[in-house]
């Protein structure tokens, strides 16, 4: 591959797709490519996609559209979720040269050597069930935070989720391959890591997908409290059914796990978690939040919940809302209920109107905005550590606190990748 050739990047959706793109970037200047930014000319774009945005084909169809009109000689390969999912209908994108499924996104090189710009797309997929192995990944943007991969694909069935359909059966990296990995960033200036995955809880299954965990999360855990270099470890997001109380106890007396939880919880309703095929019931889920606030007062709690689930009703939501209002957690993603195709959430009736749907959400954004807001005054006046980051905007910088509340300050190039005492 001639060195010319320029490649850019750009990913939809989650912490996993932003490692996984960096991975292959820096795969893809070994192989002697010049990494362009998006929105230069380059002479290959890859797109990264999500299948859980509401509108995954309406953004990649605006993508496609604008390197078309900047750079029409150029190659457009699509990858991720949705083209696991929807090849065909992505292949029929104009524009589009080429689809990558779950097992060909890491060989993407290989490809771009095959294709040439004007033939009709080519897709490489395969059924998911013939996914496996693990590619590990690891996001470097700058060398305050980096996001490494530890765990993907799920053996969950929740109504409504396509994961297990886009990234195939649970498998993970060994601990001894994160520890590599760790201490490789850790020679590299790195401070933090967040650990990432589609289900990180059920960490331990082979790279081959198989039943059983060898390995567990909680060994992780405790192997990488123990890496020299790296001062701060966050976990990404955790069932709750999977954050065990070893776990809990073990992070509120490491100096290096934060305190700091993302749990998803989806419904305050037991009635609309069954619905959901998920693990636990609301019950299990205030126990897990009291043992880490009885351990962690000082402790950031943050929660995913779903709008406007089949057969909500405004009781339901009612009961949602008052739940969570009830809880001392920090901050709220609410995500408004999509249908997807193949799930079974598509035969539960009654439907949410979309316009309801929407109103549900807005109010729990108020309700998140109010958490943090008082989360925060909790700790006005005390002094945390906070690791300042590298990016100077109208000559303001930011930094995040031990439990994630979000500082900003004057920038000041010594406090970058460092760790300082602040009040806050």
């Amino acid at each position: 591959m001639s060195a010319s050739k320029s490649v850019a990047f750009h990913t939809l959706g989650c912490k996993l797709n932003f490692s996984e793109t960096s991975s292959i970037s820096r795969m893809m200047e070994n192989e002697g490519f010049v990494k362009k930014e998006f929105d230069d000319i380059a002479d290959v774009y890859v797109i990264n996609t999500c299948s859980v945005t509401d509108n995954a084909d309406k953004e990649c169809r605006q993508i496609v559209r604008r390197i078309q009109r900047k750079s029409p000689e150029s190659l457009v390969i699509i990858t991720g979720c949705y083209a696991q999912l929807k090849p065909k209908e992505i292949s029929e994108i104009p524009g589009v040269d080429l689809v990558l499924g779950a097992a060909e996104k890491f060989n993407i090189a290989k490809h771009i050597a095959e294709l040439s710009k004007g033939d009709s797309a080519k897709i490489s997929s395969c059924d998911i069930e013939e996914v496996t192995g693990f590619n590990s990944s690891f996001s470097i943007n700058d060398r305050t935070r980096t996001f490494l991969k530890v765990q993907d694909g799920c053996d969950y069935t929740c109504s409504f989720c396509t994961i297990p359909m886009a990234r195939g059966k649970s498998r993970s990296d060994s601990i001894a391959n994160v520890i590599r990995n760790a201490e490789e960033l850790a020679a590299n200036g790195v401070k933090e890591i967040v650990l990432t995955g589609v289900n990180l809880g059920d960490f331990g299954k082979g790279p081959d997908g198989n039943k059983k965990n060898e390995e567990s999360f909680f060994d992780l855990v405790q192997a990488l409290d123990k890496v020299e270099g790296i001062q701060r470890y966050r976990i990404s997001s955790i069932e709750p059914n999977l954050l065990t109380n070893d776990i809990i106890t073990f992070v509120a007396n490491s100096d290096k796990f934060m305190p700091h939880f993302h749990i998803p919880l989806q419904s305050g309703s037991n009635k609309t978690l069954g619905q959901m095929r998920r693990r636990y019931k609301r019950e299990l889920y205030a126990e897990r939040v009291h043992l880490i606030k009885t351990l962690m007062p000082h402790c950031a709690i943050g929660v995913d919940v779903i709008v406007g689930f089949p057969g909500e009703t405004g009781e339901d939501f009612k009961e949602t809302f008052d739940f969570l209002h009830s809880l001392d957690v920090s901050y709220l993603h609410v995500f408004t209920y999509s249908e997807r195709d193949n799930t079974h959430a598509l035969t539960i009736n009654p439907v949410v109107p979309v316009n309801v749907r929407y109103e549900r959400n807005k109010t729990l954004r108020n309700l998140s905005y109010m958490k943090m807001q008082y989360f925060t005054e909790q700790h006005a006046g005390q002094t945390r550590k906070v690791l300042f980051e590298g990016h100077e905007k109208n000559g303001m910088m930011e930094g995040y606190t031990d439990n994630y509340i979000k500082i900003s300050a004057p920038f000041n190039a010594e406090w970058v990748n460092g760790i300082v005492d602040w009040k806050v």
